[in-house]
């Protein structure tokens, strides 16, 4: 199962010293709003989000359809398909996915320790 790009999604306090902090260490902004409080991040292959007042805690996120840069890969595994294999290995969901459905759609669950993980599909 291709779960697509990944990123960590980080709930920072202050999106502007986040911003000058990842700066530093050789991130540049590749995406997001600032004024609406995120902005995307890359460093090479690693993507990093920056969200304030968002959402409590970090964020695994997996892209199915994306590349590391935000490209679209074909072919890619639909949301809804690992939805099902996930559901098929005992693996609990928090948020669940019509499974009829297509195009954008995206299911959350929580590894064993409490890890929040967002599979985010955005085509």
């Amino acid at each position: 199962m291709d779960l697509g790009a990944f990123s960590v999604s980080l709930a920072v306090k202050d999106l502007a010293a986040s911003r000058e902090f990842y700066s530093a260490l050789g991130f540049e902004v590749v995406g997001g709003q600032a004024e609406e409080g995120w902005l995307i991040l890359r460093n090479g292959t690693t993507n990093l989000g920056l969200f304030q007042g968002m959402f409590e805690g970090n964020i695994l996120t997996f892209n199915p359809g994306w590349s590391a840069e935000a490209q679209d890969v074909d072919p890619f595994t639909d949301v809804r398909q690992i939805e099902t294999s996930l559901l098929d290995r005992g693996i609990e969901l928090d948020e669940k996915v019509a499974a009829d459905g297509e195009g954008p759609a995206h299911i959350t669950l929580r590894d064993p320790d409490g890890n929040a993980i967002l599979i985010d599909q955005h085509r």
